[in-house]
């Protein structure tokens, strides 16, 4: 009995990195990820598995079902109070999960891809992570699910389309306006008063709704060099959420802060002759849950 348990143990050492891998890009929380993993290894310790020939398959089948009712359960959550929500998301499980490795594995999977993946449904999700990125067939995606194998793979062409964006996009030179956003991310980062200014367009207009104006942007700024006059505000904002990242915001750039992959921020640009004309800034958790998300091509 302990030479079987050390040896489940071991093979199931083996298969943790990509479990978690798994698990994170289903949740977009790394402290949820641990949790699906670590109810994987109590269900195989629970388990009969004599009969299992591919153990690392039924590892990834356990532990995408208990992501998939960990969505479910979040989707209920949110429609409960989405509001209240956002905030704990980000806040949540600082006790366990150190934010600067979870900082650093959203920027290996792609924060833009989180936010994406978190406006699917949970079985949209589910079976674009397993199939698009893990290469899970669909014959072993469908029983999760709960549809047949054909209606699985429509399951996930709807949520590979989501996620590119390409049915929605607006900006006829994509490439272009993704350097004047980094552009932009950048000098305000670095608090670059002159890179700020190259590329703001001078009348350039920025709002922001009363969600952003609590988390200390201004309400309305005309110009750019009154932009660039509280530059520095804008700096410690985004100093206060290194997760900004460019995503496509209903087919044009746009900018994301996602704390953890969640949508705490949202820029949307308006890019005229290589210059930014508007900014509009969504914080609002309803209206950033509406807004068509995907991700910017490479």
């Amino acid at each position: 009995m302990i030479d079987t348990h050390n040896w489940l143990a071991a093979q199931f050492e083996a298969e943790r990195p990509r479990l978690r891998a798994m698990a994170y890009r289903m949740l977009g929380s790394l402290a949820e990820a641990e949790d699906a993993v670590q109810e994987g290894w109590l269900h195989l310790f629970r388990s009969d598995t004599s009969t299992v020939s591919n153990l690392g398959g039924w590892l990834t089948t356990v532990v995408a079902r208990v992501c998939l009712n960990m969505l479910h359960a979040r989707k209920s959550r949110r429609e409960e109070s989405l509001e209240a929500l956002v905030p704990q998301a980000v806040a949540g499980d600082e006790r366990v999960i150190d934010p600067e490795q979870e900082m650093e594995l959203a920027d290996a999977v792609g924060l833009a891809l989180l936010v994406v993946l978190d406006t699917l449904t949970p079985a949209e999700r589910l079976t674009f992570v397993l199939h698009d990125l893990f290469a899970v067939p669909f014959d072993e995606i469908a029983p999760l699910v709960e549809r047949s194998p054909t209606a699985t793979r429509q399951l996930a062409s709807r949520a590979r389309r989501r996620v590119r964006g390409s049915a929605m996009r607006k900006d006829a030179n994509l490439a272009a306006s993704r350097e004047v956003v980094a552009a932009f991310l950048a000098a305000s980062r670095e608090g670059s008063f002159d890179a700020l200014l190259a590329v703001l367009a001078p009348d350039i207009v920025v709002q922001a709704d009363r969600a952003a104006v609590s988390r200390g942007m201004v309400r309305e700024v005309r110009g750019a060099q009154a932009l660039a006059g509280i530059a520095r505000g804008a700096r410690h904002l985004l100093g206060r959420i290194p997760f900004a990242q460019p995503v496509l915001v209903e087919g044009a750039v746009g900018i994301v802060a996602a704390p953890r992959g969640w949508p705490l921020l949202l820029l949307r640009l308006t890019i005229r002759g290589g210059k930014i004309v508007a900014i509009d800034a969504v914080a609002d958790p309803v209206h950033l849950h509406r807004l068509r998300l995907a991700v910017l091509p490479d």
